[in-house]
């Protein structure tokens, strides 16, 4: 089979997706016709729809193709990634779920502003937003240039330019209502595509019997998560705790919970989406055992993150393994448009509030043409970051997200919700804190590969101290400023902690 041939089932499996997710967004524009249609989906989306949704888009290149990579290159403890993604959602259904949902915000800037009666606060939290989007939007992009330099040799640029075309016609048309069809529809798919290669590739491993790694050597599955030592342990408790905490500050999964009808949904939601995850996490760590037995030589060139594009053509050889190449193409190709299309709605309904009712050039925007302003704002950024930053490995990148998101919107979140004393000054003390201390250990990691040790360990994995110096920051600041509690605080912790069964029943 020539090089042309090899690439047809990769080029079938990206138009086929690309296709179905313009075809299904442009189904779902005939139930687009408000501006809540745009932000939240007039808030009736159903659990199981919504589950679907969340897994469609939570799902993103980290999860598709950097876990596989990462347990190739450094072994087992690198599971505790997908443990701290699925986690990350208990923890929101615990604490978060009910009363975000019954706040009646927006976005995350929205609530923050209910809850204090500051729009400085609000300010501070839109800048985290679009902040946090865009870096989790970077990896997508990245992934999607190295998705189609694998199945079809395509250049790099190619990929983040196909991504972010699709999804701002889809987000731009039809808003949330609209790409709930798209990221359910998505999430299935993604899950088909790993898990008929594996069960192959699971029958060809058992059938050669093959146990060991190169060289006939047996291979290592316990390689520590940093060079060993305290450093190693502290990494791995920092990465538990960003990925544990970071979920709830994700905007693009916040924003889900405003378009479940009630509180109760939103818990229900959250409860089945555990169960998705945990049924397609099982499988990234599968092709990343099966590369350490097949595919070594691309843990040592780098290109782990290529892995489970890769696996398929090594272990079957012929038609067979180039359709089942195509089919795990077409998976990681739907991972970065679900992603980016949530990040992209989250992203864009922030930005859109703040240009909604200015006047650019005699030209007054309003809701949706604001909103898809920022949706182009949304991308922009992200798409042309992707083209000119260095090369990273897409699951590092997200984590990093994980960090910011952790060090800012997790302490917000947890004493806006749970205690009647934060105050606005406390907040914006404290995501100052989080957001800076985090967010100068992500220019430091994006920037600079030369510092080793402690250093360096503190600076990758920043959120074992940047989430307590956040949470600290916020206490001891609305301490000092006891007399800035909002009036309405006790009305509106009453509002979020209230079923919404036995305020129906008061009525």
């Amino acid at each position: 089979m020539t090089p042309g041939l090899n690439a047809v089932p990769g080029i079938v499996a990206v138009t086929l997706v690309t296709v179905a997710t313009l075809a299904i967004g442009t189904w779902g524009l005939r139930f687009s016709r408000t501006t809540s249609d745009f932000f939240v989906a007039s808030r009736t989306v159903r659990p199981r729809l919504n589950a679907s949704a969340i897994g469609g888009e939570y799902l993103s290149a980290a999860s598709f193709l950097g876990i596989a990579g990462l347990v190739l290159t450094f072994g087992a403890d690198m599971i505790w990634y997908p443990v701290g993604w699925t986690a990350g959602y208990l923890v929101l259904l615990v604490l978060v779920a009910a009363p975000l949902r019954r706040s009646g915000a927006y976005t995350l800037p929205d609530f923050a502003e209910a809850r204090l009666g500051s729009r400085s606060v609000r300010a501070v939290c839109s800048l985290i937003v679009v902040a946090v989007g865009w870096l989790y939007l970077l990896p997508q992009f990245q992934g999607a240039g190295l998705t189609l330099r694998t199945a079809i040799g395509a250049p790099t640029w190619l990929g983040p330019v196909i991504v972010a075309l699709v999804v701002l016609a889809n987000v731009s048309s039809g808003g949330m209502r609209s790409i709930t069809f798209v990221q359910a529809f998505q999430y299935w798919l993604k899950l088909t595509a790993l898990l008929v290669p594996a069960a192959v590739l699971l029958v060809v491993w058992a059938g050669d019997r093959a146990t060991t790694g190169p060289h006939g050597q047996p291979a290592d599955w316990s390689v520590p998560l940093a060079p060993g030592g305290p450093q190693g342990l502290y990494v791995t408790y920092s990465l538990i705790v960003a990925t544990f905490l970071g979920t709830m500050g994700l905007p693009h999964v916040v924003v889900r919970f405003y378009t479940n009808p009630d509180g109760r949904a939103a818990r229900r939601t959250t409860l089945v989406v555990l169960g998705l995850l945990g049924i397609f996490y099982v499988l990234p760590p599968v092709y990343g055992a099966l590369g350490r037995i097949y595919a070594p030589e691309l843990a040592a060139s780098g290109r782990s993150d290529a892995l489970v594009l890769e696996l398929p053509r090594l272990m079957v050889p012929g038609l067979a393994g180039e359709l089942l190449a195509g089919l795990v193409t077409a998976g990681a190709f739907a991972a970065f448009l679900s992603t980016s299309s949530g990040l992209t709605i989250a992203v864009a309904g922030v930005l859109s509030q703040d240009l909604t009712g200015r006047t650019y050039g005699g030209f007054r925007l309003r809701g949706v043409t604001a909103f898809r302003l920022g949706a182009v704002l949304a991308v922009l950024v992200p798409g042309l970051a992707a083209l000119a930053a260095p090369d990273l490995g897409v699951a590092r990148a997200v984590g990093l997200a994980f960090a910011v998101a952790a060090s800012t919107f997790c302490p917000l979140l947890l004493l806006g919700i749970w205690w009647r004393g934060l105050t606005d000054a406390g907040a914006i003390a404290g995501l100052f804190a989080g957001g800076l201390g985090s967010g100068a250990a992500v220019g430091w990691t994006l920037l600079s590969r030369s510092t080793t040790g402690w250093t360096a360990a503190l600076l990758e994995q920043p959120a074992a101290w940047s989430v307590p110096l956040a949470f600290v920051t916020m206490v001891l600041v609305s301490r000092l400023t006891r007399s800035r509690v909002p009036a309405h605080t006790g009305r509106f912790m009453v509002r979020l902690h209230t079923p919404e069964a036995l305020e129906l029943d008061r009525g």
